[in-house]
């Protein structure tokens, strides 16, 4: 293999910006009509079924007025709602709204059978259990019906992925719509990478840069060689341009568009790859992929996929699925909402108390560090005097997250890590931080979208500074209004091991599991054991 310095180092990255890229609406418009074309389909085949099997008509027009439900149909038409919705569903968790990357139709097909099977079933199980309210109750289903409908849809929602992906074949050969990718690396996995990708463009991808995983620092000994396929001249690699390196990939990331990066050198350092990967992973929405050899960086949820002939690891930017996430967006939702709204005669009276209590405004806001190191103003309920100095926490709260003996203000027996006797602190605040009161306002954060009703406990910007890298782990959800470290001994608990209590909770997420911390959060507030 030839090795020799590159001269020129690199290229504007702006110039190697995808072209034929479709605009930001067409995507979400593709799939907000295949969404609706599935509800279509799902409605339309469970009446086709019943048609085909009982053979009356499904609407009727008594005296010239409205269409509406044949008498033979409509206990079946009350259950229309619950199939469509069922079926939409069942797709969405088949994750078959996924126009994204590389597909294949027996994939698709096999996730196709498998909503749809899962999808009968449960409308099944809704018609038995529900049976189209109280003027149907003593009706009975014809089985056949619903046999004849799994038959229908599977073939229909089917036919629709081949019509779409059969279209998405013919726009990536014509270069339409790929995905701009950089790849890191220079050496044979980059290559064939590069070659593959080029090769077959039916997979989604477009290479636009590669990034090297060494320093561009030019006549020292470390400088970054040339392996066979580069052109020092032109400061390309398998003809394509090398546009950064390794310390200057979130920036060549934005000014290149790029939306994934496949690391494809097993010398990346992986706190390196870790940091890049926090600051520009669901900020800008890039993917990053990992070759199989470099399993030295691995985080613990990870993927294992094939582009074309390439074996990749996909690193999870989420630490929850679409599904997962909107799923707990809705119950953050419904959860806030209620609260505020069925003890708001209480949150009433606290805001009456620090009035009377202490001069100053009756809520306090804070920067906070939230998903991703975002900073948002957190809301609380104030429990401290107007001219509380913020030094006396700062100070603590670097040996606590340094781990210092010094932080532990109890005992062995009785170990406490939080300030005791803090003068700041008003007598109502004191009674609000026992019964966890003070942090109601942040309801408000939860129904924002700052925060979640469950998760990590929201840092401080300066405790964020004293973080190691593997701290920052904390970062990867929504912080919550509660958690897992809060029910788990709160105060008691060194900063380690609150960082692998949240650790924990995110690697573990489940609704069950929020819905058991919320309730034990209950019994701690109902104790007093708050801050």
């Amino acid at each position: 293999m030839r090795v020799e310095q590159i001269n020129n180092r690199l290229i504007d990255r702006s110039i190697v910006r995808a072209t034929s890229r479709a605009p930001q609406w067409v995507i979400p418009t593709v799939k907000g009509a295949l969404l609706a074309t599935d509800a279509l389909i799902a409605a339309v085949s469970f009446a086709a079924a019943f048609y085909f099997r009982q053979g009356g008509p499904v609407f009727q027009q008594p005296g010239g007025e409205a269409l509406v439900w044949s008498t033979a149909f409509a206990p079946y038409g009350a259950l229309v709602p619950f199939v469509v919705l069922i079926r939409v569903l069942a797709l969405r968790y088949q994750d078959l709204y996924r126009l994204r990357g590389e597909f294949s139709f027996v994939d698709d097909g096999f996730r196709v059978f498998k909503s749809t099977a899962i999808g009968s079933l449960l409308i099944v199980a809704a018609a038995f259990l529900y049976r189209g309210g109280f003027d149907y109750r003593a009706f009975s289903y014809a089985r056949s019906v619903f046999l004849l409908d799994f038959l229908i849809a599977l073939a229909s929602f089917y036919a629709v992925r081949l019509l779409v992906r059969g279209a998405q074949t013919i726009f990536r050969q014509r270069g339409i719509n790929l995905i701009p990718t950089l790849v890191v690396g220079r050496g044979p996995e980059a290559a064939f990478c590069i070659k593959e990708m080029r090769e077959r463009p039916s997979l989604g991808y477009r290479v636009i840069g590669v990034v090297e995983s060494g320093s561009f620092n030019q006549g020292e000994a470390e400088a970054p060689l040339a392996y066979e396929g580069t052109s020092p001249e032109m400061g390309t690699y398998e003809g394509v341009p090398i546009v950064s390196d390794f310390a200057g990939l979130p920036e060549a990331i934005r000014e290149s568009r790029a939306n994934e990066v496949i690391i494809a050198d097993s010398g990346v350092n992986s706190e390196a790859l870790f940091d890049v990967m926090i600051r520009c992973g669901r900020r800008r929405g890039v993917e990053f992929r990992i070759a199989p050899s470099l399993f030295n960086c691995l985080p613990s949820k990870t993927e294992v996929d094939q582009i074309g002939a390439l074996p990749m690891i996909r690193l999870f930017r989420e630490p929850l699925s679409n599904f997962a996430r909107g799923t707990k967006r809705i119950s953050d939702i419904v959860i806030a909402s209620l609260t505020l709204v069925l003890f708001s005669p209480l949150w009433l009276l606290i805001g009456l108390l620090i009035k009377v209590d202490s001069k100053g405004a009756i809520l306090y806001s804070q920067e906070r560090v939230g998903m991703d190191g975002r900073i948002f103003l957190v809301y609380k309920f104030r429990t401290m005097r107007t001219d509380a100095d913020s030094e006396i926490h700062r100070d603590y709260q670097r040996k606590f997250i340094a781990g210092h003996a010094e932080a532990n203000v109890g005992d062995d027996q009785r170990p406490a890590y939080k300030l005791q006797n803090d003068p700041r602190i008003t007598r109502v605040g004191r009674l609000l931080r026992r019964l966890s009161l003070d942090e109601v306002p942040q309801l408000f954060n939860v129904i924002r979208g700052d925060m979640s009703v469950v998760g990590p406990r929201p840092p401080i910007p300066y405790e964020v500074e004293a973080y190691e890298l593997r701290h920052r782990k904390r970062l990867d959800m929504k912080p919550g209004l509660t958690g897992l470290w809060q029910v788990s001994g709160r105060n008691r608990l060194p900063f380690e091991e609150m960082v692998k209590l949240d650790l924990l909770y995110i690697e573990n997420w489940s609704l069950l599991s929020d819905l058991k911390i919320i309730l034990r959060t209950v019994l701690v507030m109902i104790r007093g054991d708050g801050s």
